[in-house]
C-alpha cells in the first residue's frame, strides 16, 4: 500500500483535487481510501463515500489537529492495509499555517490556491516548505501573469518541490497528479518513522483548559511579544 499526506490551508480545494485524482485511479482498477482529519466537523467524508471511496474521518475536537494526527496516523495506515488498499490518502487542513503533517519517506503534498495572494507561500510553514509536491488550484480565476507570479512565490518558499496546477472543478491536471501519487514506495508500517518537522510547541495553561487572561494565569510554554521600540 502506498500512503500520501495531503495538507494545506482551508478551502484551497484539497478534497476536490484528491477526489478528481482518486476517480482516475479508480477507473484504472486502483483501490483508493481516504482519511479526513479535521477539527470540529466535516462532511467531506460523505462526499468521498458518495463516489464509492472507502473513507474514515477523525475530528481533533479540543486538541491540536497536528498532535491528533500524529497520535493516530499509525492506526490509519493499519486500517488501510487491513482493507487491502493500493493507495491511502490522508487529508488535513493546516489551520494555523504552522502545521507539519508530513513524514520522512512518505510522499507529501501541499495544496494552495492562487486567490490567497502572492505573499502567502512564504507565510506557510513546514506543510509547504517540506512538501514534495505543491499543487496550485483556482488558476482559472486569475490571469496568466498572476499564475506565474504565484508559482514563482511557491518556488521561492520551497525550491525542491515539484509545482503543478490542478483544477478541482474541471479536473484538468488531475490525471498527472494521480500518476504522481502512485510513484512513491509502498509502506508497511510507520512505527519508528519521523516527522519532517517538529509539531507546534506546547504545553501552556491554556492548552489545559484555562480561559482567564493575565500573567498570573499563564504557566508552561509561554512567549511574550517584544514591544521594545529600540529593538
Amino acid at each position: 500500500m502506498r500512503f500520501v499526506t495531503v495538507s494545506g490551508p482551508p478551502s484551497t480545494g484539497k478534497t476536490s483535487i484528491v477526489l478528481k485524482a482518486a476517480m482516475h485511479l479508480r477507473d484504472q482498477g486502483v483501490k483508493v481510501g481516504v482519511v479526513k482529519f479535521d477539527c470540529l466537523s466535516t462532511t467531506d467524508d460523505e462526499l468521498y463515500a458518495k463516489h464509492g471511496l472507502l473513507v474514515q474521518k477523525g475530528l481533533a475536537g479540543a486538541l491540536c489537529p497536528d498532535h491528533y494526527f500524529v497520535s493516530n496516523v499509525e492506526r490509519v495506515v493499519a486500517w488501510g492495509k487491513e482493507n487491502n488498499l493500493d493507495l491511502l490518502v490522508s487529508e488535513s487542513a493546516g489551520l494555523c499555517n504552522r502545521c507539519s503533517p508530513h513524514i520522512k519517506g512518505i510522499f507529501a503534498v501541499c495544496v494552495v490556491d492562487n486567490l490567497s495572494g502572492v505573499t502567502t507561500p512564504k507565510k506557510i510553514g513546514p506543510m509547504l516548505r517540506s512538501a514534495d509536491l505543491v499543487v496550485i488550484t483556482k488558476g482559472d480565476i486569475v490571469s496568466q501573469a498572476e499564475r506565474e507570479v504565484f508559482s514563482r512565490s511557491v518556488g521561492m518558499a520551497n525550491p525542491k518541490a515539484m509545482v503543478m496546477h490542478v483544477n478541482g472543478i474541471t479536473g484538468q491536471g488531475a490525471s498527472e497528479l494521480a500518476s504522481l501519487l502512485l510513484e512513491n514506495e509502498p509502506v508497511t508500517t510507520l512505527s519508528g518513522s519521523e516527522l519532517r518537522f517538529s509539531m507546534p510547541a506546547a504545553l501552556c495553561s491554556y492548552c489545559l483548559g484555562e480561559t482567564r487572561i493575565g500573567d498570573k494565569y499563564q504557566q508552561g510554554n509561554v512567549r511574550h511579544i517584544n514591544l521594545d521600540k529600540n529593538t
